[in-house]
C-alpha cells in the first residue's frame, strides 16, 4: 500500500529495504579513462597512459540547501523479476499526477541519491525516479563491473570480452525495463509523460532501453560509455540503439570528458534522423575528465549549463507538466 503524508513536502510510505541515508559515491577503478579516441585498445593498455590525465577532481561539496533537500529523498524497493531491487523517489507538492524522468546511474558501485537533479526535475514540475540496478549498492546480484574484470582476467580473446561488456549491458537493461513499469503504476504519476536520462552506464542503458516498447516521449543521454568509448562493439551496439530508437533523443557531453567520440560518433546520427533529436557538446566543465562527466551531469553548477535547454526539449517531446 503506498500513501502520501504531507510534512512540508510530500512523501511515499513504500516498503522500504534501504536506509535515507546516502551511500557514498565511489567511481569504478576498473575502467580505463582512454582520451578522445576511437582507436580500440586494450584496456591495460588505456590504463597505462592513465598518468597522463588530469589529477582526480577533489570532492564536490554540495550546498546547504542540497543537503537538506536531500531529507526529502524517499526510499524505495521495485520489483525486478525475482528480485527486489533499491532506488529513490523525489516528487512535488500535490497529489499530480506528475510527469516522471527516470534517472540511471553510472557504473559506480554505490549509486547516490542525486538531490541536485532531484531538487532540479520537481522544482520544474517532474518526479524523479532514481533505480538501483542488481549489483550496485545494496542491491543483490553481481556487480557489472566486477563481471566484467572476470571476464578480462579469464578470456584471452579482446573481441570476446568486448562484445560479453555489450552484452552484460543488455542484461543489466532488464532493471531498467522493470523501473520503468513500475513507476508508470504509482498513482502520483501520469503514465503518459516519461522520459528515461542517465549518464555514463546510466548514458548506455538509456541508449539501450530506448529501443524497448516503454513508451517514453523522450531520452535524455548523458557520456554513453564515454569512459569505454575503446571497445568498438560498444560503439557499434550505441549507434544501433540511436537508430532504432523509439522517441526522440538529446544528446549531451562536455569537452572535457573522457572521450567525446559519443558525440563524434552519435551526433551525426541523431542530427540525420531530424526531428526533436539533437546532440550538444558543451564547453569543458570544471578542471579534470571526471568533472566533465559525471559532474557536468550531476552537479547543481552542470544543470545550471543545460539545465534550460533539457526542459525546452523535453516540453516539445510532450513533457510539459500541467
Amino acid at each position: 500500500m503506498y500513501r502520501w503524508f504531507n510534512t512540508g513536502s510530500l512523501l511515499l510510505s513504500i516498503s522500504l529495504c534501504v536506509t535515507g541515508i546516502a551511500w557514498a559515491a565511489e567511481p569504478s577503478k576498473s575502467l580505463a579513462a582512454p582520451q578522445n579516441e576511437t582507436k580500440p585498445t586494450e584496456e591495460k593498455d588505456e590504463k597505462k597512459s592513465s598518468a597522463s590525465t588530469p589529477p582526480a577532481a577533489k570532492p564536490h561539496e554540495q550546498s546547504e540547501a542540497i543537503k537538506a533537500f536531500r531529507k526529502t529523498a524517499v526510499s524505495l524497493t521495485y520489483p525486478s523479476g525475482d528480485l527486489k531491487l533499491p532506488g529513490w523517489i523525489y516528487k512535488p507538492a500535490g497529489d499530480g499526477p506528475f510527469p516522471v524522468v527516470i534517472w540511471n546511474h553510472g557504473s559506480e558501485q554505490r549509486p547516490t541519491a542525486h538531490p541536485e537533479l532531484g531538487k532540479f526535475y520537481t522544482e520544474h514540475g517532474y518526479v524523479l525516479f532514481l533505480p538501483v540496478r542488481h549489483g550496485h549498492g545494496e542491491a543483490p546480484g553481481d556487480y557489472i563491473v566486477a563481471l566484467q574484470d572476470k571476464h578480462r582476467a579469464e578470456i584471452d580473446d579482446l573481441t570476446i570480452v568486448q562484445r560479453k561488456a555489450v552484452e552484460l549491458h543488455e542484461v543489466y537493461n532488464r532493471d531498467v525495463v522493470a523501473a520503468v513499469k513500475w513507476i508508470r503504476e504509482q498513482p502520483f504519476v501520469d503514465p503518459k509523460r516519461l522520459a528515461i536520462s542517465g549518464c555514463s552506464y546510466g548514458g548506455i542503458q538509456t541508449l539501450l532501453a530506448s529501443e524497448q516498447d516503454l513508451h517514453a516521449l523522450a531520452f535524455v543521454v548523458f557520456s554513453p560509455g564515454a569512459m569505454s568509448w575503446a571497445n568498438p562493439e560498444l560503439r557499434k551496439r550505441e549507434a544501433l540503439a540511436v537508430e532504432r530508437a523509439r522517441g526522440p533523443m538529446f544528446l549531451l557531453q562536455a569537452k572535457n570528458d573522457y572521450s567525446i567520440g559519443p558525440s563524434e560518433v552519435l551526433g551525426p546520427l541523431l542530427r540525420d534522423k531530424k526531428g526533436l533529436n539533437q546532440a550538444m557538446l558543451y564547453p569543458a566543465f570544471g578542471e579534470t575528465h571526471q568533472d566533465g562527466h559525471g559532474g557536468f551531469a550531476c552537479w547543481e553548477e552542470g544543470i545550471a549549463v543545460w539545465g534550460n535547454d533539457v526542459l525546452q526539449f523535453l516540453e516539445k517531446a510532450g513533457m510539459q507538466p500541467k
